[in-house]
């Protein structure tokens, strides 16, 4: 995916680091090294030419003011925190610089702060869900005899047993007080209802806050949920409900007492006092890419033992989940994989095999703030053709419409947003192409010495490299859409080694640019060292020092390095 135009404006900034070709957890000392270096290239007073003095006297603010701001650890903080734009007047001109770094970020959060809530006030938060029950049973469970018998044989249809919608949306009033209007309408097997909602929630304090609730519709409901912190560790939440319908008068009440453990393990145990009434207990054990949770309920009506695993594979942007529960009402397997697709956009399926449950399989997309379930009923009965297909498939269709549908969209979308950002920053991609030609000009006199003094003792000179749009270490390829950085990496070896830390990218060193904003740049290197060559080929963030050994060419590998001279023998 494109970068933002918010992530893009960051790109275009400065980036202080790789300005000085300094790691970020560089000291003072090597920062006022790295300054002091690239000053021999860049100050104006080493350069007699009227034109290059100009150009020299440009680059040199830059790095200048890249150097004041991290050696001062106040300043350095702001910026490791919020980046250049923690920086800029405005709201950094009102904190007095006299204070700490903590003090400077406490009002700098406080300020951001503010912000966020004048905003919070015009703002609402719209959520939608959308579920359509789909009844697909008849192709699995439905029995088919003699030609005789044609007259009643059921069809194998599929209908739409059940649709309902809901929609709520979020109207802050003050900083403690938001009312969140919704309502929903439902229709079952012909028949309609609908209900409409108001909640008030109000924050009370910073460990506790209230619920009203009002439901009016087919049916008419009151309740209160109250929530409050009783220890650093331990909270309890309680809920009233009072429920009127043409069946009578129904009241209920729930107690949640929760205790955090420690980081990963939270205990819950639950007390429902409605009709039938039971007791919950809940063990949670949750990080950042694992959750196990096991639910133990004792009731009148329902009790059942069951046991939850979830997986986050961060990388794949995939959630895979299993469960089970065995119980007084039944036994039940579930199998659930949810994936992200878009920024905005996820999509999951649910494998439901039980007793006397049948076998029914779930359909989720969530779209923004957008949720849309298909819940489908596919058997009455354990049956394994029922269970294969609702295995299959949603995984089948997953591909065919990520590969045949969702790609090409994106592709598309992405090739657009692209084409805008270019004709967007094409001004400021002109200045920064403009700064990277004045300072490869300046660099070529310190470029000529340091490729002649390396040369003379069979150091580290640099043949050929390039950044860019790279994606094999052919020269044909090498040769298009990157830019040639040999004479910015050339200058800055010194003592026969380059070193380049890690850094967000390497488009801000010294004579670099980033002429592909939002795309995946690569940096090819291609070396001699004791007269042998090297190439490397890395990506955009990772740190490299040079010389290595693996970095040999492979058709050098086969030649033996240069013999060292051997001293005269000594006559006896």
């Amino acid at each position: 995916m494109a970068a933002s135009l918010e992530e893009d404006d960051e790109i275009l900034r400065s980036d202080y680091y790789a300005l000085l070709n300094v790691d970020k957890k560089a000291t003072i000392e090597e920062i006022n090294n790295a300054f002091r270096h690239l000053s021999k290239i860049y100050h104006p007073d080493k350069h007699v030419d009227p034109i290059k003095k100009k150009k020299a006297e440009e680059i040199f603010n830059k790095l200048r003011k890249a150097h004041d701001v991290l050696r001062d650890k106040s300043r350095r903080t702001i910026y490791d925190m919020y980046g250049e734009k923690g920086l800029e007047t405005g709201d950094m001109e009102i904190i007095a610089r006299t204070k700490t770094p903590a003090e400077i970020i406490a009002e700098y959060e406080r300020i951001q702060k503010e912000r966020e809530e004048r905003r919070l006030q015009q703002r609402t938060n719209p959520r939608g869900t959308i579920t359509v029950g789909i009844n697909a049973s008849d192709l699995f469970d439905a029995e088919y005899g003699d030609d005789e018998l044609a007259d009643y044989r059921p069809s194998r249809s599929v209908e739409i047993s059940s649709m309902s919608i809901a929609q709520s949306v979020e109207c802050p009033l003050t900083l403690k007080d938001t009312i969140v209007v919704g309502g929903n309408l439902d229709t079952r097997n012909g028949i309609g209802q609908g209900m409409f909602s108001v909640m008030w929630r109000r924050l009370l304090s910073s460990k506790g806050w209230a619920e009203l609730d009002i439901h009016v519709g087919s049916a008419a409901a009151l309740g209160i949920t109250g929530f409050r912190q009783l220890t650093q560790r331990c909270y309890l939440r309680c809920s009233l409900r009072s429920e009127f319908s043409q069946h009578g008068y129904r009241p209920s009440a729930a107690m949640m007492l929760a205790y955090q453990f420690d980081r990963n393990l939270q205990g819950r145990l639950t007390y429902n006092l409605a009709r039938p009434s039971s007791v919950t207990t809940n063990i949670i054990y949750s990080n950042e890419q694992n959750n196990l949770s096991t639910t133990l309920q004792l009731g009148i009506r329902n009790s059942f033992f069951s046991m939850a695993y979830t997986k986050n594979h961060l990388d794949q942007n995939a959630k895979y989940r299993g469960s089970f529960r065995v119980g007084t009402l039944g036994t039940m397997v579930e199998v659930s994989i949810e994936k992200k697709i878009t920024d905005f956009s996820h999509v999951g399926g649910t494998l439901l095999v039980g007793v006397p449950h049948g076998v029914h399989l779930k359909l989720k997309m969530l779209r923004g703030q957008q949720t849309f379930f298909f819940p489908i009923y596919l058997s009455d009965n354990l049956n394994p053709s029922a269970i294969l297909y609702g295995a299959a498939i949603p995984i089948i269709s997953y591909f065919v419409i990520k590969n045949l549908i969702i790609n090409p969209i994106l592709k598309q979308q992405k090739q657009k947003e692209l084409e805008k950002q270019k004709e967007d920053y094409a001004e400021r991609l002109a200045q920064k192409r403009a700064e990277a030609e004045k300072a490869v000009e300046l660099m070529k006199e310190t470029y000529e010495r340091c490729v002649e003094l390396e040369e003379k003792k069979s150091g580290l000179v640099i043949v050929k490299s390039v950044y860019g749009k790279l994606q094999s270490i052919d020269d044909s390829i090498l040769d298009s859409a990157c830019l040639d950085v040999t004479i910015p990496i050339q200058a800055l070896v010194k003592d026969s080694k380059l070193i380049l830390p890690e850094t967000s990218s390497k488009s801000g060193l010294p004579g670099f640019y980033d002429p592909f904003i939002g795309e995946e740049k690569k940096l090819y290197i291609r070396y001699l060292f004791r007269g042998r060559l090297h190439q490397a080929f890395i990506s955009d963030t990772e740190p490299i020092r040079l010389p290595q050994q693996k970095h040999l060419i492979v058709e050098e590998r086969s030649r033996s390095p240069p013999r060292p001279p051997q001293p005269p023998a000594q006559e006896s």
